[in-house]
């Protein structure tokens, strides 16, 4: 079982399902000669050739529209999108087009496609590219949103989402590509979706969180244990499909809940695990559902955005007040 980053689990996936599948392709602005921007697809183009490694233009409605002709003439593209910030160029293709096919051909053709796209901050990347806008996606039926937080969730979710007969945007947190190695199994595995995951067990307070932000919970929790707070820390992996009863089982279990979001806090799908707390676990509530999130303001210079995204103090102080109240 070797240790692996987020990078070479998503690599190997990508290899092993070009490998067991000829239908799989991948598509995207420098996924061949460059092997990706951040390099997950390198050694793919060499080893499945130019038919099925596609280098496209700097067009991101283009990449999605080719992946739906692709996806009904009978393949399983997985189109790369350098950042899921420059997804609003493909809007028109992803929401009205792509994850409604289905429904507009009452069940005829499905779109198996895979939309791979990093975000998130703290990497220092130019405007643009660290830009937090799943709950946009949310807002698009038809389209699961799949959010791993370490390398080993990667694996399973990825291959779960190519072998899906429907479109998947699959998120990939950029500042834990190289960030750390777990144990990844050799063994194919797929974690369904739509099941959360409890990443560490406290009896205080949890910590909902998904992506990145699992990780910041995580290091959370650790120094809040110090301070004499069990804090449980609940991985969401999905956005869509939601583990509304393994969230509401797990808040009520606690009594005391706080949500973070790497995304501003207005309108971000923090809003959405409130509401359904509210509704499904009030009278098992011992306190308001807390959020920590970024400011609603655009995403600053790199220089900044430290002072932007939620920090491991934010995010201490909500669960202590929670945790207190």
């Amino acid at each position: 079982m070797p240790d692996l980053t987020m990078v070479e689990a998503l690599r190997s996936v990508l290899w092993s399902e070009m490998e067991r599948d000829e239908r799989v392709m991948v598509l995207g602005l420098d996924v061949g000669r460059l092997g990706g921007v951040f390099r997950v697809t390198q050694g793919l183009l060499e080893r499945f050739g130019p038919e099925r490694v596609v280098d496209m233009p700097l067009a991101e409605g283009a990449i999605i529209g080719s992946s739906i002709g692709l996806a009904l003439g009978g393949l399983v593209p997985v189109p790369e999108i350098q950042f899921l910030g420059f997804t609003h160029q493909a809007m028109h293709q992803i929401g009205p087009q792509l994850g409604r096919y289905r429904f507009r051909s009452r069940g005829r053709f499905s779109c198996p496609v895979t939309i791979r796209a990093p975000f998130g901050g703290g990497v220092r990347t130019p405007e643009f590219h660290p830009d937090s806008m799943e709950a946009q996606f949310v807002q698009q039926p038809g389209i699961k949103v799949v959010c791993p937080a370490n390398p080993y969730e990667a694996k399973g979710l990825l291959l779960e989402a190519i072998r899906d007969p429907d479109p998947v945007l699959f998120l990939e947190p950029q500042r834990l590509y190289r960030a750390g190695r777990v144990e990844v199994p050799d063994d194919d595995y797929q974690i369904p979706f739509g099941r959360s995951r409890l990443a560490r067990e406290g009896t205080d307070v949890v910590l909902i969180a998904w992506s990145a932000a699992v990780e910041l919970c995580l290091r959370a929790a650790a120094e809040l244990e110090v301070e004499g707070v069990s804090a449980a820390v609940l991985d969401l992996r999905t956005l869509v499909p939601l583990d509304v009863e393994g969230l509401v089982r797990t808040a009520s279990d606690i009594g005391r809940a706080v949500v973070v979001q790497e995304a501003p806090l207005s309108g971000g799908f923090g809003a959405e695990i409130v509401a359904t707390l509210q509704q499904e676990a009030f009278l098992s509530l011992d306190a308001p559902v807390a959020r920590v999130a970024s400011w609603d303001t655009p995403y600053p210079p790199g220089s900044l955005e430290t002072h932007f995204l939620p920090s491991l103090d934010r995010v201490v102080q909500a669960a202590r007040r929670t945790a207190a109240f």
